[in-house]
């Protein structure tokens, strides 16, 4: 499964969505991730191992941060709902 978005975004908006899914990691490690009209729910365990990535590729920047974690031993470690099915949880901007 994968599920993907791109947009352009301010600085500031970039912030606020880095910020909700930090707080989100540091609370209680449920995060909900909006996508469009696509919600996707994760458990995050305490331990996950991070890739942190600079390109420079002449005028362009790309920075990218990958967190990745094993699913084998949680229950119900993600979910994929779209907006009629969800309850409205807390969710978090798009990233």
């Amino acid at each position: 499964m994968k599920v993907e978005l791109k947009q352009s975004l301010t600085r500031q908006q970039a912030a606020d969505q880095l910020s909700a899914l930090a707080s989100a990691l540091a609370e209680s490690g449920k995060v909900d991730l909006e996508f469009g009209d696509t919600t996707v729910s994760l458990r995050v365990p305490d331990d996950v191992r991070s890739e942190f990535e600079v390109e420079v590729d002449g005028d362009e920047l790309e920075l990218e941060l990958e967190l990745k974690w094993s699913t084998a031993r949680a229950e119900g470690s993600a979910a994929v709902t779209t907006k009629a099915e969800q309850p409205q949880p807390r969710a978090i901007p798009s990233l």
